[in-house]
């Protein structure tokens, strides 16, 4: 009874950590509503990709991803003209596997707001991002420091500040 009671446990510590590892990947999404969605690499791929041009460390790279809009309307965010009254309330949190956070406003991370775009990036200078900096990264372009931008970002949720 013993080894398989140990051989269950094995069993459950691998695949516990297999599905901790599977989903470190994604990005937990949450809207106003208490919609919910993890995005994957695979999902971010099949939005619209841009190329935003940023300065990290004093050093010009190029990011890849999708705009930031694309990626919160899988949790029905509203974008575009739907950004008025209550919504110019609206925030964006963005956290990083080390608790790291920054808050954005939801029209100044609209692309019909504003000229500069706010994305979450996959790839830089062509490659995938590195594993040790995370799958995940969020730019915004023509912030003059670097201060915003986010690596291995693991959640993402709106609320609306009352």
């Amino acid at each position: 009874m013993r080894p398989a009671f140990a051989f269950l446990v094995l069993i459950s510590l691998v695949g516990a950590a297999a599905y901790a590892e599977e989903n470190s990947s994604g990005v937990a999404l949450k809207g106003l509503d208490e919609q919910q969605a993890v995005l994957t690499v695979a999902d971010l791929d099949a939005l619209p990709r841009v190329k935003v041009s940023a300065k990290q460390h004093g050093v010009s790279h190029e990011f890849e991803g999708a705009l930031l809009r694309d990626v919160l309307a899988r949790v029905g965010a509203p974008s575009g003209s739907a950004i008025r009254g209550a919504e110019l309330a609206d925030i964006v949190i963005v956290e990083a596997r080390d608790g790291y956070k920054v808050v954005l406003d939801l029209a100044g991370a609209d692309p019909a707001m504003r000229a500069d775009r706010v994305i979450l990036a996959d790839r830089i200078d062509g490659a995938a991002s590195e594993a040790a900096k995370g799958t995940f990264e969020l730019i915004i372009e023509g912030d003059l420091r670097a201060a915003r931008a986010i690596y291995a970002v693991s959640a993402i949720r709106l609320e609306r500040v009352r």
